[in-house]
């Protein structure tokens, strides 16, 4: 907000003080108690006499033209007569100083001179609320909203007129900062009313504003309204994320996964974690080849690295999607860089799914071998079945016996151990009777 574009704010508003460059302002300088007297009859405002336009008007030059010092000087000089003069030429002196300060970005000072304006008593009432307002928004720049909200009362007090959608989402933006969030919500549909009333889209800081207000307040369906209307109006990436994770919050998982993937289409799906999200949403909702295929492209293409966990995750994808054998190479790279044989494990089971007997007793035993498994019964039981596949009945009869000691002593079922062990004597058996025959 510059001095002239001020000045010619208060000019439209009734305040009989502006620029020079404004043709015939001259005339109108007496004539501020009549507009004055139109706009409250009660209050009588006194005249601004030519000797302190004139000063006045030049301090504006000075400062239109780059030299604040010397207006700031004729400004002082001004004052020094203070005491002579009347309540509006008072009031107008404090104004320019205050648009003054504010121009060198002097906030405290400009605070100060604008308090000093609406002290007077026989002021215009359009002065006293354009200037109650400015105070209002200056000290919401100084993130004092108790004084701006202070101000803004007493400026609704003096105000006849119906709030702008302006006014109310200052008010709002005050309320929220205070955290009466149920007034902030109220101005905010107020606003939100009167754009609908004559067929204006709402303006997009509003809806933000607002789906931060029903956030606070816990209103999870509120702001997923509101994050569908941030989508359908302005149509940004952000926003489709924002909305596919309230779908997910308020249990619309369909819709969650509707969302995403047309965000993911429409190339707004980037970020590592919303392509792992999306990958998650696509197993949960039993489609892993999808999900496989986002994952692998998104860790060839270098926008998920491919860390132990998300390799894990994409080889859950393929095993799901029954592509083993495609999960056997993000296998291999998960176990290279893994500390522990969790990969090696799962290497195992797949190899044993593909009847790859070999294999899977190489990397059962190196399971084994570097530990911290999920489930250590479990290798014992796929070099059971490796080694009985293979026709090795001894190493099969011993791993699963191993199975079953280590299902004991840690209290898992040793069911499976024992119906293997059991199955694979008898063919043992069997096979030593057709050898004699």
């Amino acid at each position: 907000m510059n001095v002239k574009n001020h000045l010619l704010m208060l000019l439209t508003a009734g305040v009989m003080f502006t620029a020079p460059a404004i043709s015939g302002i001259a005339g109108q300088a007496q004539a501020a108690e009549p507009v004055a007297a139109k706009q409250k009859k009660s209050l009588k405002v006194p005249a601004m006499r030519d000797r302190v336009y004139s000063q006045l008007a030049r301090a504006q030059k000075l400062a239109d033209e780059g030299d604040s010092a010397a207006g700031f000087a004729v400004l002082d000089k001004v004052k020094g007569r203070l005491d002579s003069l009347n309540s509006y030429e008072k009031a107008m002196l404090f104004n320019f100083y205050g648009f003054m300060f504010y121009a060198g970005d002097d906030i405290p000072s400009a605070v100060a001179s604008f308090e000093q304006v609406v002290k007077e008593q026989q002021i215009p009432e359009s002065l006293l609320l354009s200037t109650s307002y400015s105070l209002a928004q200056l000290h919401m720049q100084q993130d004092n909203y108790v004084g701006a909200l202070a101000w803004l009362e007493k400026w609704q007090s003096a105000n006849s007129k119906p709030l702008t959608a302006n006014q109310q989402i200052l008010l709002a933006q005050v309320h929220f900062q205070l955290k009466q969030y149920q007034h902030a919500v109220g101005y905010i549909e107020q606003a939100l009313a009167g754009a609908h009333s004559v067929g204006d889209i709402p303006k997009e800081n509003w809806l933000v504003l607002q789906r931060a207000a029903y956030y606070e307040l816990g209103q999870s369906d509120k702001v997923t309204l509101v994050m569908e209307a941030l989508v359908r109006y302005y149509d940004k990436g952000e926003y489709w994320l924002q909305l596919g994770g309230m779908y997910g919050e308020t249990g619309q998982e369909k819709k969650q996964l509707a969302v995403m993937e047309a965000a993911w289409q429409a190339g707004y799906v980037a970020k590592s974690s919303d392509i792992i999200s999306l990958a998650q949403l696509y197993l949960y909702h039993g489609v892993p080849y999808k999900a496989a295929k986002l994952l692998d492209e998104a860790i060839e293409k270098g926008e998920v690295t491919a860390q132990t966990q998300y390799l894990d995750l994409l080889a859950q994808a393929y095993v799901q999607a029954k592509e083993d054998k495609k999960a056997i190479p993000v296998l291999q790279k998960a176990a290279e860089i893994a500390d522990n044989g969790k990969f090696d494990e799962k290497l195992a089971q797949t190899y044993l799914n593909l009847e790859l007997w070999s294999q899977a007793i190489t990397s059962a035993e190196k399971a084994l071998e570097r530990g911290q498994l999920n489930q250590e019964t479990n290798m014992y039981l796929v070099l059971g079945m490796a080694q009985f596949n293979l026709q090795n009945y001894d190493q099969a009869i011993v791993a699963l016996q191993s199975a079953q000691d280590v299902a004991e002593k840690s209290g898992q079922s040793q069911k499976m151990a024992k119906q293997w062990l059991a199955y694979v004597k008898r063919e043992k058996g069997q096979q030593m009777k057709l050898a004699k025959l």
